[in-house]
């Protein structure tokens, strides 16, 4: 399509009923969150200190048989969590929802921030760190910084062992997200965005592939080429949050 690409999308935002916004950890890195791998993406050599690749340490596995040294990666991990603060991007996309009828993010991050921005259909499909429960009993609880527990995470009603409601690694998606999903796609949205993932769970990359086969118009915000930049109709090479603001801006000024 001919013109400034920023523009033809915010116009299609003005005529648009539903839209669904794919986001992964690219989307908080404007919130001072980073982007590599592990639970929030803390990682970066696929490894931990000990040498255990990432998917053994922080799996389901791990958790049920030594929850003990699993807590002790979260507990490495917490402090990046700690103050940070939703961004531009998401505040945009929680923006959008005084707009548009159905604005719904599906959404791979365990930090919680599309939620403290104001968004209120949001799956998170890999769950939460900002919410822990136990593994015995029904007690569970919201926590923003796990300073607030105690060692080791007790649960205080039968002194089970505390877990965050996120996925580890080698455990199952949560049925719940996996229906809300299907709702979400089968809804057909009229436009789709990618934002900040390389999409390399199918999971992920089908809700773009779906949109570019029915003719939906689909946009993708990473500075890289990822697993579904091939589905996008529109490629923004630039960071979640500039991005986000310049459609923003000229969706008000249409």
């Amino acid at each position: 399509m001919d013109g400034d690409p920023i523009s033809t999308i915010a116009a299609r935002m003005q005529r648009a009923r539903s839209v669904l916004f794919i986001t992964g950890a690219g989307i908080s890195a404007d919130s001072g969150l980073p982007t590599y791998r592990g639970v929030g993406g803390l990682y970066a050599g696929g490894t931990t200190e000990d040498g255990l690749p990432i998917e053994v340490a922080l799996s389901g596995d791990m958790l049920a048989r030594r929850p003990e040294y699993v807590w002790r990666y979260l507990m490495q991990i917490a402090p990046h969590f700690r103050g940070a603060r939703p961004n531009d991007a998401h505040a945009v996309i929680a923006r959008f929802q005084g707009r548009i009828e159905q604005v719904t993010v599906l959404t791979q991050n365990v930090d919680g921030l599309h939620r403290a921005a104001g968004s209120r259909d949001v799956i998170e499909i890999h769950g939460t760190l900002d919410r822990v429960h136990c593994m015995v009993c029904p007690y569970e609880r919201d926590v923003r910084d796990y300073a607030e527990l105690s060692w080791p995470p007790r649960c205080p009603v039968c002194a089970g062992w505390l877990r965050p409601r996120a996925v580890f690694f080698g455990e199952e998606l949560p049925l719940a997200a996996l229906h809300r999903l299907e709702a979400a796609q089968a809804s057909a949205p009229d436009l789709v965005f990618s934002i900040g993932t390389t999409s390399v769970f199918p999971y992920i990359a089908d809700p773009m592939y779906r949109a570019h086969r029915r003719g939906a118009m689909t946009v993708e915000i990473n500075p890289e080429l990822t697993e579904v930049s091939q589905w996008a109709e529109f490629r923004l090479c630039q960071g979640a949050a500039q991005a986000m603001q310049a459609i923003w801006s000229a969706y008000e000024q249409i």
